[in-house]
């Protein structure tokens, strides 16, 4: 249960992250609306599907590959991770980063 929990707060905390960084993108924790698996973690950010990790290691290689396999053809799959004490992060694709860019300019205009 604790771990769970701690996965919502971390959600909620990037959603309010990602929100101040891009000036109110609109981003919000997924789950709490829909609940499906293999939904982004956090809706509400056009082109960009968001996969979030609050925890102190793991595979970032196979977050992605979890990111890339959940989000649909026309999103970028990025995952927004963050360990204890420590700043957020975003990991994307190297290929994927010209639509990335898109994207963000697109939220911020």
């Amino acid at each position: 249960m604790d771990s769970r929990d701690k996965g919502k707060r971390g959600e909620r905390e990037a959603a309010a992250k990602l929100n101040e960084v891009l000036k109110h993108a609109g981003a919000y924790r997924s789950q709490q609306f829909s609940g499906a698996d293999g939904d982004a973690d956090l809706s509400g950010v056009p082109g960009i599907h968001v996969e979030v990790k609050r925890r102190e290691r793991g595979n970032v290689a196979g977050w992605v590959d979890q990111a890339v396999e959940d989000a649909a053809d026309d999103v970028v799959p990025i995952v927004m991770h963050r360990a204890s004490h420590r700043p957020w992060l975003i990991t994307v694709r190297l290929e994927d980063l010209p639509d990335l860019a898109s994207a963000v300019v697109a939220l911020v205009d």
